[in-house]
């Protein structure tokens, strides 16, 4: 939906299950439309739409894009961004790390992300930007050592080369500003400010820009101003707060380095404090979030300030009675108009603290609420998901609009 500072809101649909088009668009048909009639008052709804790989190939057969197409523009529907971050399926199967395949070293990860653009290009509203969230290059732990790592991040420099030359195309054809956004998470390959900062000053700028030159016949600077055009961050509220970043601090260096943020995706993460007197009741608590479904990366704090990372959140629960440890942060997208969980919290106040240095200084259009385990909460969180989507979008408006 349209919110101030030319900008829209809405809800990332990865909350819905689905896996082929048919199953997603029924999918928008039961849900989405409930919630744009709850909040929408009438005016265009904006989406922020997700579809796996196998849907991305179906939606090009036959007259499919065309009967999404005339649907939209029937239901006051608009999309203006994508998640093109899970490629398999998203529910209802073990995933952990596997969310990072098929990671930015294929060729497979290029053409899933080429499709979303191309149907994000024939659906956009005319005039509007448009943007893609994606992986933060591959997950970590997959490598072995700084070399294997260094081999990965300029395979993927050739490889997102490749998107700013087809966003570029289709940006002389249409006029359409089309992104993709970058998303930094925990135990990624890129996973703080600083190491996005890095990777895309020191091996993105450096080694793409003669594949973008040679491809478009672009000049040097033509070539770096089309990268920083099409590459951008996504800010994903929950993954920097559990890396215990500063909100404004992250906002700042992207400034300062000329990088855009192209999206933020506002959702809350867990978090735990806890003594020696309650830690283990504490435990007791943040075992109802230890699933088997998604990875929950965790980060513990010592009582000397530093911090510790953790792959998964069992690990943590391990270590959690350990004296010097007397706080975590997991990456658990947790409702975020909700605080307290028990006797645990979200990260809200990142959440409120980013949303008001936005609204102070508006640097990106795109605002996407994506709390996706709606489906592994513990069954007391468990409310109807369209009042629950409903209630974050709201809660949102409310805190932009104060």
């Amino acid at each position: 939906m349209y919110i101030q500072h030319n900008s829209h809101l809405s809800y990332c649909t990865n909350i819905h299950p689905g896996e082929t088009w048919e199953q997603t668009f029924q999918s928008l048909k039961d849900y989405t439309t409930k919630v744009r009639d709850k909040i929408g008052n009438g005016k265009p709804f904006g989406l922020g739409l997700r579809l796996s790989n196998k849907a991305s190939i179906e939606i090009f057969e036959g007259d499919a894009i065309q009967q999404f197409k005339d649907w939209l523009a029937q239901e006051n529907i608009y999309v203006f961004t994508m998640n093109g971050f899970p490629y398999h399926d998203f529910h209802d199967v073990v995933i952990k790390d596997k969310v990072h395949l098929p990671d930015w070293s294929t060729q497979d990860r290029v053409d899933y992300t080429k499709r979303l653009f191309d149907l994000l290009s024939a659906i956009l509203p005319k005039g509007m930007e448009g943007g893609i969230s994606t992986s933060p290059l591959s997950y970590k732990y997959w490598h072995n050592g700084d070399k294997e790592i260094n081999e990965l991040k300029q395979e993927a420099c050739t490889n997102l080369a490749e998107i700013v030359c087809h966003l570029a195309t289709i940006k002389e054809k249409t006029g359409q500003i089309l992104h993709l956004d970058i998303e930094p998470e925990p135990d990624g390959v890129i996973e703080t400010s600083t190491e996005f900062v890095d990777y895309y000053k020191e091996y993105f700028l450096k080694s793409g820009v003669e594949l973008v030159m040679e491809t478009l016949g672009y000049s040097h600077e033509e070539a770096k101003a089309s990268m920083i055009e099409h590459i951008q961050l996504c800010y994903d509220i929950c993954h920097f707060a559990v890396g215990y970043e500063d909100s404004e601090t992250v906002v700042s260096r992207m400034a300062e380095n000329g990088i855009k943020i192209g999206k933020i995706q506002i959702s809350a993460a867990l978090k735990a404090a806890w003594n020696s007197t309650n830690v283990d009741s504490v435990k007791e608590n943040l075992k109802t979030f230890d699933e088997l479904t998604y990875l929950h990366q965790t980060v513990i704090k010592k009582t000397n300030g530093s911090i510790e990372n953790h792959q998964d959140l069992g690990t943590a629960l391990e270590v959690m009675s350990d004296s010097e440890n007397v706080e975590l942060r997991t990456h658990f997208h947790v409702p975020v108009f909700v605080d307290e969980f028990y006797l645990l919290k979200s990260t809200q106040s990142d959440v409120v603290e980013l949303l008001n240095l936005w609204n102070d200084k508006p640097f990106t259009q795109h605002l996407e609420v994506e709390t996706y385990t709606w489906d592994v909460l513990p069954p007391e969180l468990k409310v109807d998901v369209v009042d629950s989507i409903c209630r974050e979008l709201n809660w949102v408006s409310k805190i932009i609009e104060q």
